[in-house]
């Protein structure tokens, strides 16, 4: 049945894109378009097709599909805490809760029914210091939740309820959706209970989003609401393609760019969670950041594909091959690295003790190593570190000032005694430098490859440069290093 509802919706939309299109031109022409009773009656029959089975996939998967409610206990640690935040309504009534008091907050998303004896596949966010979990199905029981585990850095969670023979989803394979394929999201919007809403894949891979720490989101314009979290992206043939997560919107309610977690990522996880309650993740041991334009003309790069190494952590599985800071990894297991994402996503998908082939440009040269992936520690991403936020009061010839590390700087910063360098003091926001990163508490202990000693040796090296001069500098930002290219003067 659900290759008929695929294939019956794709021909009708194809009839009905060749019955809109012939109406534009007729319109366009100024020419009145006349049907007959038969074209009449085919172009309806297309929309029912469509109608029909969207309405097919509606009424297979949305039992899978359950509301998830919770409740966690805050306590107030702000006198005079005020609910309506200065609003109209204080004028009518006193919400104000007495410090330390503590008061109840409910809320509620959506989960999905992954197999018959009760696991339940939702979003970390949706359970995320919950005191009672209540799942409710379809046909309006109510369930006790318990929570099996959690992983934030992917927005997942696994919860279970006592119950035999639920009807559970069938998981699609996410890597063979297709960019404008026809999706379904079933969820719990606004707790309006197992909405539909119909739309296509608007982009696959999409990164950077900021929600969690591993992104490789599903992108659709099927309508998302604060509610679906946890709840479905079904394809054609009803099978469960993505779990919806979050939306871009600037009001906070649907604006046509929703993001589903791809339901292989999630089945992986959910495995790991069912079996030991968290999850493993496979550790380079590396540092790494984008390529950008910029450094790929600073290192002699044939392109920006790849993920440059900002740092080696002493001793982890990189260090012991022998990868350096400043090498460029561009090719996991035999597999082409495009950007920093997709390294990050394939180092952590891979099994903790397998050993993989790494290949790296090192001075214009490729040269390949031999890394027994390591455990990633409780407390690394493995990601690019973000720099600090800054404030600007003056800045010099290069856009920004230094000022010298002494024995105080270099405890307040968290830096090693005897570290080298200086320490940026202001920077200007227009400055080329704070456009391509460098933040004011960054610790500048290179300049083009050259160690920098302390204010005068920077000063001395700074002095030699020019308008229009490309400088590449090695910097430590929060205790790690990373490296900031920048033009004078830009």
């Amino acid at each position: 049945m659900a290759f008929d509802v695929k294939t019956k919706i794709s021909l009708a939309a194809i009839a009905l894109a060749a019955f809109v299109a012939g109406v534009a031109v007729s319109g366009t022409l100024n020419i009145t378009p006349h049907l007959s009773a038969d074209d009449d009656t085919g172009d309806l029959e297309a929309l029912r097709d469509i109608g029909t089975g969207f309405s097919a996939i509606a009424k297979e998967v949305s039992p899978s599909v359950v509301n998830v409610s919770v409740s966690r206990t805050v306590k107030n640690s702000f006198q005079g805490f005020d609910f309506f935040g200065g609003s109209p309504f204080d004028d009518f009534f006193d919400f104000r809760v007495p410090e330390n008091e503590e008061y109840l907050i409910e809320g509620a998303g959506s989960g999905v029914i992954v197999s018959e004896d009760g696991y339940i596949l939702t979003n970390n966010h949706v359970v995320e210091g919950a005191e009672e979990i209540t799942v409710r199905t379809l046909d309006g029981k109510d369930y006790d939740g318990e929570l099996i585990g959690t992983d934030p850095r992917t927005d997942l969670a696994v919860i279970k309820v006592d119950a035999d023979g639920l009807p559970a989803a069938k998981l699609g394979n996410s890597d063979e959706i297709q960019v404008g394929e026809w999706v379904l999201a079933i969820g719990n919007p606004f707790q309006l209970s197992h909405t539909v809403t119909a739309g296509i894949v608007s982009a696959k891979g999409r990164a950077n989003v900021g929600l969690a720490d591993y992104e490789d989101f599903i992108q659709t314009d099927a309508a998302i609401n604060p509610g679906n979290s946890g709840g479905a992206l079904v394809n054609l043939d009803g099978e469960v393609v993505g779990i919806n997560t979050a939306i871009a919107s600037r009001t906070g309610a649907y604006s046509g760019v929703g993001f589903a977690i791809p339901i292989n990522m999630a089945g992986t996880i959910m495995e790991q969670l069912i079996k030991t309650g968290k999850v493993t993740r496979g550790w380079l041991g590396l540092y790494i950041q984008p390529i950008t334009a910029e450094l790929e003309e600073q290192f002699d790069l044939p392109d920006e594909d790849g993920a440059l190494v900002s740092e080696v952590v002493d001793g982890g599985p990189s260090d012991d091959a022998g990868l350096k800071r400043g090498d460029v990894v561009i090719e996991f297991d035999g597999t082409h690295i495009k950007d920093v994402n997709q390294l990050r996503m394939m180092a952590a998908g891979t099994q903790v003790g397998k050993k993989v082939k790494v290949k790296v440009l090192r001075d214009g040269r490729e040269k390949t190593f031999t890394v027994k992936i390591g455990e990633l520690p409780e407390e690394e991403t493995g990601s690019m570190f973000e720099p600090p936020g800054s404030e600007q009061k003056m800045s010099d010839k290069v856009g920004f000032s230094v000022m010298n590390l002494t024995d105080n700087t270099r405890e307040q910063l968290g830096l090693e005694p005897g570290t080298k360098g200086v320490v940026v003091e202001s920077i200007k926001q227009t400055s080329d430098a704070y456009q391509n990163g460098l933040r004011r508490g960054d610790v500048i202990v290179e300049i083009n490859g050259e160690p920098i000693s302390g204010l005068s040796d920077y000063q001395a090296k700074a002095s030699t440069l020019s308008e229009g001069d490309k400088v590449l500098l090695l910097v430590i930002t929060g205790g790690h290093t990373r490296y900031v290219t920048f033009e004078v003067g830009g």
